[in-house]
Parts: structure tokens; C-alpha cells; sequence
């Protein structure tokens, strides 16, 4: 948009985007917060597709109603479709895309090493592969055997700052700063103090631990994904408008050191 500015070549700019565009994809749609005139021109180019049906795909660190200095108009169009929340890969996920990475590279990994490396590294594939990739190299160099304790000795070298925190951790903190017992967290029970406080271990474990929502859902009562993604997004809004909740949060998060 500001070669096509600079160039005096708005004309094809447009014609581009608004009339050849069969499908348009735009990652990270956030960093047009502030920028005025591109997204004047998102806007205008967003409509026509629309009005001529093609098919429009934006991708954003944070839900629509979170972006921050973006237009009004445009975050309104954002939620006119499906917004889909993308999490990392779930454990059995990353096991398997360890063992396809591992069989690429002609390597054969014990099942205890491929599953500790797995919940090790949660946050996306790059990652994953990448912490692979360099046990790889570092067992070629040494002439060492990827084995469990091999493995660990690497893990706490190259990622000294990750929490050692579990989901359990977790939960015992929360059922002490409000007075339950671990039961009763994740159990069945609705009552509106025992169901904030499960909602507060939600939305903790989610923000420190990086744990997929299946995986949140299971270690609460086997929840369905749904209720923890619920649960998040409502403690989320809390924690914006709410001080009481933001003191509580605040409490636990000095708790459990972060």
C-alpha cells in the first residue's frame, strides 16, 4: 500500500485487491493498529470482496473485540464470521509430530524420550521441531545417545526460564486462596463461589502453563474444551473491569511466582 502511495499506482493497487482477489489472507491483522490510511484501504477492499463473495481469512494474536487502535467498522466486520480460536498442538499431537520429524532424519527415539521432549516444549511446532533438531546435533557433536537423562540435562541448559509449575500446582493454590478442597475444584458443583474460583485455575493454567483447552478440560473433572475456553474469555474480561478479580489474580500470580 505505500510502495503503490509512493509510486502513484493506487489504480493497480486496487484493481488487485478489490477485482482479482479470489481469496484474501492477511496474518497478523493487528499490526495495522494506528495506521489510518491502510486501513481505510483494508476497509474499502474488505467490503468489496464481501459484496462480490469471495472469501476473506485474517489472523490476530487476540480476539476482534481486543485490538487495540483499530477501527471500529473493521473490528464489527471481523466478528460478521467465524472466529476460530487456534491453539498449539495438543501432547499426542506433538508425540506424533516428533516421531514424524525423528523418522525424517533417519533417527529412532525411545517412546519415554520422544514423550518427555513432547511436554516439554508446548507452545507451537517450530519450536518442537527446533529443540529436536538441536538434541540432534548436540548428540551428533558428543557422540551421545539421546536418552531420558540426556534429554533433561539439555532441556534445563537451553530453557532455563521455563516454569516448573504444573496444572496441579496450580489448583492447590487456587483451592487455598479461596478455601475448597481440591475435590470440589473440579467437581460437578455450579455454586457461583466454587465455579469462579475453577474458572480462576483455568485461566491461570492457560495463561502460565500454555496447556491446549482438551487438555485443561481433562485435568478439571474431564471437561468439554468448550466450558475451559468459556472460562478463560470470562476471566479475561474480569481481570480488565473487574479489581476485585484483578486483586485475586494478582494474589496468585506473586503466589506462584510470575
Amino acid at each position: 500500500f505505500v510502495e503503490a502511495l509512493k509510486e502513484n499506482k493506487m489504480g493497480e493497487f486496487r484493481a488487485r485487491y478489490r477485482d482479482r482477489c479470489d481469496l484474501l489472507l492477511v496474518d497478523d491483522i493487528q499490526f495495522l493498529a494506528s495506521k489510518t490510511q491502510t486501513q481505510e484501504e483494508f476497509f474499502h477492499a474488505f467490503n468489496a470482496l464481501h459484496q462480490a463473495d469471495k472469501q476473506i481469512i485474517v489472523t490476530s494474536d487476540r480476539y476482534p473485540q481486543h485490538l487495540e487502535r483499530m477501527e471500529e467498522r473493521l473490528v464489527s466486520r471481523f466478528t460478521w464470521g467465524l472466529v476460530a480460536d487456534i491453539q498449539g498442538p495438543e501432547l499426542e499431537t506433538r508425540v506424533a509430530i516428533l516421531r514424524k520429524k525423528a523418522a525424517a532424519e533417519n533417527v529412532e527415539l525411545e517412546p519415554n524420550v520422544v514423550l518427555l521432549l513432547a511436554q516439554a516444549v508446548r507452545s507451537n511446532v517450530r519450536e518442537l521441531e527446533g529443540a529436536l533438531i538441536r538434541l540432534l546435533a548436540k548428540s551428533s557433536l558428543l557422540h551421545r545417545p539421546i536418552d531420558v537423562d540426556f534429554v533433561r540435562a539439555e532441556l534445563s541448559a537451553s530453557m532455563p526460564r521455563v516454569s516448573e509449575t504444573g496444572v496441579a500446582d496450580v489448583q492447590r493454590e487456587v483451592c487455598h486462596h479461596f478455601k475448597l478442597t481440591e475435590r470440589e475444584l473440579c467437581s460437578k458443583d455450579r455454586h457461583k463461589s466454587i465455579a469462579f474460583a475453577r474458572h480462576v485455575a483455568m485461566y491461570l493454567c492457560k495463561q502460565r502453563l500454555k496447556s491446549s483447552y482438551p487438555e485443561l478440560g481433562r485435568a478439571f473433572g474431564n471437561r468439554d474444551h468448550t466450558t475451559v475456553m468459556s472460562a478463560v474469555r470470562k476471566i479475561e474480561g474480569l481481570r480488565e473491569s473487574d479489581p476485585e478479580v484483578r486483586g485475586h489474580l494478582e494474589a496468585l500470580e506473586r503466589k506462584l511466582g510470575g
